[in-house]
């Protein structure tokens, strides 16, 4: 017994200093969405250090950089050969302080004061664009429609005169459920539809009615958003057939442009609504002036991917747009349009989703590609620019899953689908929802058309599947009444104003159960084989001739 112990007592320490040579195995990071993470990249975007992040200057050249930096630490892969950006060509016009619209009727003259009753620009690229005594002609929604057999247009010229056009459709004014789709927006709802609608009638202006409820949003945006620079993309015609003159009138100077032509806006309005309008000459005559200051330059939309373990030539897209609104001096006081929740908070999301594909062991089959977009706040021209121009094939690209506002508060009980009935991604959101215990809802105000606002409209309307949701308004600690309220507060008082800032007092457990929801969805398309389809009932259904690959 003396003789065991004494050899087990000289084993001893050796066993001891092998044992410690065995390090002990570290669980695998987690995939879960990283709070830190987001916040700080919420904090960074949003900081006034980036100056409110507008394409062409310096802001934009901060931003990029940064997100450069950090796709490069999150060791994602280049989207374009050897870079992470893609050119975009963009244009900017700046109307002088000098920009003028007077209307002359019968009944009386107006002088429309820029800014306060109108906002007008044209993106004709020229230093100089003026309508001279060019004819108004109500035209209504200005839609053309041969499905919901509308035509606003028939029976009328309008080539070089000037068209008045109220927004939203005249659905949303019924609230007829035989009238286009009801009270929810359509395509034809939206403004920049109706802008394009008119030049292609051959109009030589187009003022569109300004409206809160109709448009979603209050004058001061189109104060905020619609003077100073404006941003489109480079056209190799210099945009030749656009009117030459586009903008807003504010609702009071509308009905007083009507009263100049003898007419009653609420009836004019009203009959615009129904089966049967006709398009009229108003009698009066429209006089316009810009001066532009124009110049060129390229924008850039970031793009890493992470690739795929097998279908690496099949691609998921996650979206957000970098941009927002700049900086204005003439404002007094803070005058940084920080956009914190739109879209530092879309752009945070795509990082920290980034983080968490990167963590997933075994990786996703196919690629995983995050994009940072350019010109959302200018008319989606970084997404609409990349479906015509796509680094990856758009034939290949199986979803777009679009960040955009995540929700600023608490979790919720339900999620808002946007353009809800579009695309089967919606039964993988439906089946993330349900295992966080969430059910999918409509959009709370479906005539706000937010699902044609955002940059999954440009894929969506080339033809990839694309789904935009978010956190919905039935607060689990306060419910659907308050939640409504603090989304209409943020509408009122934040939405594309200097106040959308980042505090650290945010509480983002909506944001976070919103991106594990996405991540839900990205990874569950990323790992099985079919593609998402559009429901046979989709204004976006496209014929797709995707082969399965083997």
């Amino acid at each position: 017994m003396r003789l065991w112990s004494h050899w087990g007592v000289l084993a001893l320490p050796g066993l001891l200093l092998a044992a410690c040579a065995v390090k002990p195995k570290l669980p695998p990071p987690s995939t879960d969405i990283d709070e830190a993470v987001f916040r700080t990249h919420v904090r960074m975007l949003a900081s006034d250090d980036f100056e409110g992040r507008k394409p062409g200057t310096p802001g934009e050249e901060k931003t990029v950089a940064y997100l450069v930096e950090q796709f490069r630490k999150l060791g994602l892969k280049p989207g374009i050969g050897e870079s992470f950006l893609q050119p975009v060509p963009m244009v900017e016009s700046v109307a002088g302080a000098d920009a003028s619209l007077s209307i002359a009727g019968s009944h009386a003259t107006l002088n429309l004061a820029y800014g306060k009753d109108m906002v007008i620009w044209s993106k004709s690229g020229l230093p100089q664009a003026e309508l001279r005594r060019s004819d108004l002609v109500f035209a209504g929604y200005g839609i053309v429609a041969p499905e919901y057999a509308w035509n606003d247009y028939a029976g009328i010229d309008v080539r070089g005169k000037t068209v008045v056009v109220l927004v939203n459709d005249p659905g949303y004014a019924t609230k007829d459920p035989q009238v286009f789709k009801g009270g929810a927006m359509t395509y034809y709802g939206r403004w920049d539809y109706k802008i394009e609608e008119a030049a292609r009638q051959g109009a030589a202006g187009v003022l569109l009615i300004h409206d809160t409820d109709a448009a979603a949003f209050g004058w001061q945006v189109i104060q905020n958003t619609w003077t100073g620079a404006q941003l489109y993309l480079a056209a190799a015609d210099g945009n030749a057939g656009r009117a030459v003159i586009e903008g807003w009138i504010e609702k009071d100077a509308a009905r007083a442009l009507f009263a100049a032509a003898g007419l009653d806006f609420a009836a004019a309005a009203a009959a615009a609504a129904h089966a049967g309008f006709k398009a009229t000459s108003m009698g009066v005559q429209a006089d316009a002036t810009l001066h532009n200051s124009v110049r060129q330059f390229t924008s850039s939309n970031v793009i890493a991917v992470l690739p795929g373990a097998g279908r690496r030539r099949e691609y998921v897209l996650y979206t957000a747009h970098w941009d927002h609104l700049g900086r204005d001096p003439a404002r007094p006081g803070h005058n940084v349009f920080n956009g914190a929740i739109d879209d530092a908070s879309g752009v945070a999301g795509l990082m920290a989703l980034a983080q968490s594909f990167i963590r997933t062991k075994p990786g996703a089959d196919r690629s995983i590609v995050f994009m940072a977009l350019t010109g959302g706040e200018s008319g989606l021209l970084g997404s609409e620019y990349y479906v015509v121009h796509p680094v990856f094939p758009l034939r290949d690209t199986v979803a777009a899953l679009n960040l955009d506002g995540l929700r600023n508060g608490g979790p919720t009980r339900d999620v808002t689908i946007f353009g809800l009935g579009n695309t089967d991604l919606e039964q993988y959101a439906r089946a993330a929802a349900l295992l966080q215990g969430r059910e999918v809802t409509p959009e709370p105000k479906p005539e706000q058309g937010l699902y044609f606002r955002s940059d999954n409209f440009s894929f969506a309307n080339a033809g990839v599947p694309a789904l935009y949701e978010r956190g919905g308004i039935d607060d689990t600690a306060r419910g659907p009444v308050w939640g409504r309220a603090q989304l209409d507060d943020y509408i009122a008082h934040r939405y594309r104003q200097p106040s959308d800032q980042y505090s650290p007092n945010w509480d983002v457990r909506g944001a976070l159960d919103d991106l594990r929801l996405y991540y839900g969805v990205g990874l569950r398309v990323a790992n099985t084989r079919r593609f998402p389809r559009w429901y046979p009932n989709s204004e976006f259904r496209v014929s797709r001739d995707h082969k399965t690959s083997p």
